[in-house]
C-alpha cells in the first residue's frame, strides 16, 4: 500500500504539472482526491492491514494528500494568473490614441431660462423660488382670484385636497416673498407649473414659467413697458418692436398682453404670426391693490407691476419650434441641435 501511495503521488504531481486549464485541474482533483478517486480507493485497503501498520500508512496517506492539495492550490493560482495576463494583453487599450469625446450640453429650455435670468439679473432683479405643491390661498386667494373664478375649476387645476394643489403659476412665490420682505423689491420666480391640459403641440400638463414682480414707490405702466421692451430686445434682437393690448388678470389692474413683431417675417405677415405681423409672448399688468393689501402693503404708499411668461413659448419662438412636445421626448437628434 505504501508503494501504491507513492506512485499515486508521483502520477498526480506529474499530471498537475502538465495541466493547462482550470477544467483539466478540476478533472484531476476529482480523479485523485474525489470521493471515488484513486486515493480513496487505496485507503479502503486500510482495513486489510494489521493494527501496527495502519498508523504509519494513515500518516503517509495524509501527508501525500496535503502535498497534492498544496500543488493543486499553487497550480490553480498559476493558471488564473496566466489567464489574467492573457486577458489584459488581449484587451489592452492605448489611452494615448486620440478619440472623439462627446460632451453633453444644456437642454434648450435650460438655455432659454439661463438667458432670461441673465437679462433680468442685469436689470437688477433677484431670483426667488417657492414650493411646487402649494396652498390654495397662495395660488388663488392672495392673488385676488375669487372662489367662482374659472381658474379654480377642477378641470384646470390638479387638486390634492380642497386646500392643497399643484401650483398653476409661479405667482405664489411673489406673495410669499412680499410677506417676508418690505418694499422696494424686484424679483423673478422661475419654475415648473401644472395645469390639467390635454397634451398637444401647444399645451402640456407641466410646463415652465417665469414670473416677475417690481414693488416700490411711484411705479408706472411706463416702467412696466420699458422693462419688458428691454427684455424683448435682448432676447429677440434689438430691432424687435413691442405692443401692449388690454387684457384681464385677477391679480393685476390694468392688465395687458405683450406682443413682439414677428421674428420670422419682421412684421410683414406670415403663417407663423397668422399674417398679423405680431406674436404674443407674455401677460403683465400693474399689481392689483387687493394683492398688496393681502400681504400687508399699503397700496396708497407703494405699487408695482408683475408679468409672467412661458419658457416653452419663448423657446419655440426663438428657435422656430412648432411642437411643444419635442422638449420632453428626449430625442437626441432634436436636442443635439442646441
Amino acid at each position: 500500500m505504501e508503494e501504491q501511495l507513492i506512485l499515486l503521488k508521483q502520477r498526480a504531481l506529474h499530471d498537475l504539472a502538465e495541466s493547462q486549464s482550470l477544467d483539466e485541474l478540476n478533472e484531476l482533483r476529482i480523479k485523485f482526491l474525489g470521493k471515488k478517486g484513486e486515493l480513496t480507493q487505496i485507503l479502503k485497503g486500510l482495513t486489510l492491514l494489521s493494527p501496527d501498520e495502519r498508523p504509519a500508512i494513515g500518516k503517509l496517506a495524509n501527508e501525500i494528500k496535503e502535498e497534492i492539495e498544496r500543488e493543486f492550490s499553487r497550480k490553480n493560482f498559476d493558471i488564473k494568473q496566466q489567464l489574467k495576463t492573457k486577458k489584459m494583453e488581449e484587451e489592452w487599450i492605448d489611452v494615448t490614441i486620440p478619440s472623439k469625446v462627446v460632451i453633453g450640453h444644456k437642454h434648450p429650455l435650460t438655455l432659454i431660462l439661463d438667458e432670461i435670468r441673465e437679462i433680468f439679473v442685469g436689470l437688477g432683479y433677484e431670483v426667488a423660488e417657492g414650493p411646487e405643491i402649494e396652498l390654495d390661498y397662495y395660488n388663488f386667494e392672495a392673488l385676488n382670484t375669487p372662489k367662482d373664478h374659472p381658474a379654480r375649476d377642477i378641470q384646470d387645476t390638479f387638486y390634492i385636497t380642497d386646500e392643497i394643489l399643484l401650483r398653476t403659476q409661479t405667482s405664489p412665490v411673489q406673495i410669499r416673498t412680499m410677506e417676508k420682505r418690505k418694499p422696494p423689491l424686484k424679483i423673478i420666480a422661475p419654475g415648473r407649473v401644472y395645469r390639467s391640459d390635454a397634451v398637444d403641440a401647444t399645451h402640456s400638463p407641466m410646463f415652465h414659467q417665469v414670473e416677475g414682480l417690481t414693488i416700490g414707490e411711484h411705479i408706472t405702466m411706463g416702467d412696466l413697458k420699458g422693462t419688458l421692451e428691454a427684455f424683448a430686445r435682448e432676447m429677440f434682437g434689438k430691432d424687435r418692436k413691442a405692443r401692449f393690448r388690454p387684457h384681464y388678470f385677477p391679480f393685476t389692474e390694468p392688465s395687458a398682453e405683450m406682443d413682439i413683431s414677428c421674428i420670422a417675417c419682421q412684421g410683414e405677415g406670415c403663417r407663423i404670426c397668422k399674417f398679423t405681423g405680431w406674436l404674443e409672448i407674455l401677460g403683465c399688468g400693474m399689481v392689483h391693490p387687493n394683492v398688496l393689501e393681502n400681504v400687508g402693503y399699503d397700496p396708497e404708499k407703494v405699487n408695482g407691476f408683475a408679468f409672467g411668461l412661458g419658457i416653452e413659448r419663448i423657446a419655440m419662438l426663438k428657435y422656430g419650434i412648432n411642437d411643444m412636445r419635442l422638449f420632453y421626448e428626449n430625442n437626441l437628434r432634436f436636442l443635439e441641435q442646441f
